[in-house]
């Protein structure tokens, strides 16, 4: 296989665009922090830093889990169990995401350049979580909810505790949806002893459980919105995510997982888009 189809391939590996998941949030904390004028080379690194992450990330995470997903029949097909790319080609694409990742943070400010490997640790360490504890649903959660904090940090060189309730509510809103995938590998993760949250409770349950998460989901960005004083463009942003949020868990029921990537991939990246949509509306209009 030549280099180009290995790319074409890696690509497909890592879902790059399902960068869309965490994009729009990390989009809504830079407009926050910038006064909704964020500098176009700061916007850039922004850019670079959330792409690399994302696909070092992935791609760390197909290398870690080759031989499981290889026993999995759901993910035989994937690349390296398929035989596409080789792991050591793979492992060679997370360490030259990772740098990518680092010259990013590097080129926005010192503090985020001091944070990276924090973040690199979040991002790689998901990858071993379902080996240990059935909360991994929650580390993969923070993994995408650390992006707000970090553009805002992006932004403004510090922490600002408020963008931290964001990054809450993205991490249970991740934990969520993943908590209803992970029931279609039920009977895989009992039968190696993987853990999940519907493994250790039950698919019926972890329905209650992901539906409880998205509830206080809802309630982090109505906090979020009182926080930054949302007009009423902001509101209707939290409204639209809560019912995208119902119509997502319509599509779904733990006797009918059929719909399950619709309402995993789809939802989600519409979800997303959404809020972000309204929160820059809101905040152009009050500039």
């Amino acid at each position: 296989m030549g280099l180009l189809a290995k790319i074409r391939t890696t690509l497909e590996m890592i879902k790059w665009e399902h960068s869309i998941f965490a994009l729009p949030f990390a989009l809504t904390a830079t407009l926050l922090a910038a006064h909704g004028a964020p500098a176009w080379r700061t916007l850039g690194w922004i850019l670079v830093a959330m792409v690399t992450a994302r696909s070092c990330a992935m791609a760390f995470n197909r290398w870690a889990d080759a031989e499981l997903d290889a026993a999995n029949p759901r993910t035989s097909s994937r690349a390296i169990p398929a035989g596409l790319l080789s792991r050591q080609f793979v492992l060679g694409f997370t360490v030259l995401m990772a740098l990518g990742f680092v010259l990013a943070a590097a080129a926005l400010n010192r503090l985020t350049l001091c944070l990276s490997p924090v973040v690199l640790a979040v991002l790689l360490g998901y990858s071993y979580m379902k080996r240990l504890t059935r909360w991994s649903h929650l580390v993969l959660g923070l993994a995408l909810g650390l992006a707000p904090s970090a553009a805002w940090i992006a932004v403004r060189g510090s922490l600002d505790a408020r963008i931290l309730v964001l990054t809450a509510a993205v991490t249970l809103w991740v934990a969520g949806f993943d908590v209803l995938y992970a029931c279609q590998d039920y009977d895989h993760d009992r039968s190696v002893q993987l853990h999940s949250l519907p493994r250790a409770i039950g698919i019926p349950a972890a329905f209650w459980a992901a539906r409880l998460m998205h509830i206080a989901m809802l309630g982090l960005l109505a906090w979020f919105g009182l926080l930054f004083s949302f007009g009423l463009a902001g509101w209707l942003g939290v409204a639209a995510v809560g019912l995208l949020l119902a119509y997502e868990h319509s599509l779904v029921s733990p006797r009918d997982l059929r719909r399950l990537n619709a309402a995993f991939f789809t939802m989600n990246g519409v979800i997303a888009m959404v809020f972000f949509g309204f929160v820059a509306t809101d905040l152009w209009l009050r500039r």
